[in-house]
């Protein structure tokens, strides 16, 4: 996630440090109502720093609002915590230097190509833009790096926002349903990049109903209806 302002907060070209020893994720009855309808039910939730964590459980579990919820896209209703240490609420925009969200919405620029894209998300974050081809090249895409976006199928938009977490290499890497409408070889492509994640000592959190995943993380948690129903497992 990224916002105007977010500039501001990079130190010699990086985001600000993130204060040290606190959770990479602390949550405490963290609620998000939508008009009438609960969303997200009191989750309490605790993820320390370089774990990665799979979020599983049916469509409709509240897996996405949870996660858009840790990338302050969104804000609590009812409840609070912090992200890597920061307030949930008062230092959003404190949060988002450090994660990046990789969801249904990739939040791309239609009109912008891929390597345009990525170019951007250089200059937001004060990033070398040498990176951009080989970001590019390790999903798939570098064959089409010249090519808008607005051209692109479902899944290609998802590599494409995929190079761009690799490229950025976030303390905090959200997941959320990254394997839909990906073939074989893209989804493998998500694995590896779970994989490099976590053998850089980032914190993952993968949320995903695809139960054949769970030895990419160190444990699961379970959502059903909004709720927290299965707090860690092996």
């Amino acid at each position: 996630m990224a916002s105007p302002g977010t500039t501001n907060l990079l130190v010699d070209g990086r985001p600000r440090p993130a204060p040290a020893g606190a959770p990479a994720i602390s949550l405490s009855g963290v609620t998000r109502v939508f008009g009438v309808t609960p969303a997200v039910i009191r989750v309490d939730l605790s993820i320390e720093r370089g774990e990665a964590v799979l979020i599983g459980g049916p469509n409709g579990a509240g897996k996405t609002t949870l996660l858009r919820l840790i990338a302050t896209a969104i804000t609590p209703t009812y409840g609070g915590g912090t992200v890597l240490g920061f307030d949930l609420v008062r230092q959003r925009d404190r949060i988002r230097p450090f994660l990046e969200l990789v969801g249904h919405r990739t939040r791309l620029y239609e009109d912008l190509t891929a390597a345009e894209n990525l170019r951007f998300a250089c200059a937001l974050y004060g990033l070398d833009r040498a990176g951009v081809a080989s970001a590019l090249e390790r999903v798939g895409l570098d064959d089409v790096a010249a090519e808008r976006v607005r051209g692109f199928s479902q899944g290609m938009r998802q590599r494409v926002a995929i190079s761009r977490a690799l490229l950025r290499e976030p303390e905090l890497l959200l997941l959320d349903e990254p394997y839909a409408g990906l073939d074989e070889e893209a989804k493998g492509i998500v694995d590896d990049t779970v994989r490099s994640a976590r053998e850089a000592g980032r914190t993952v959190v993968l949320a995903t109903h695809d139960a054949t995943r769970t030895a990419l993380v160190d444990r699961t948690v379970r959502m059903e209806a909004g709720r927290v129903t299965q707090r860690a497992s092996a």
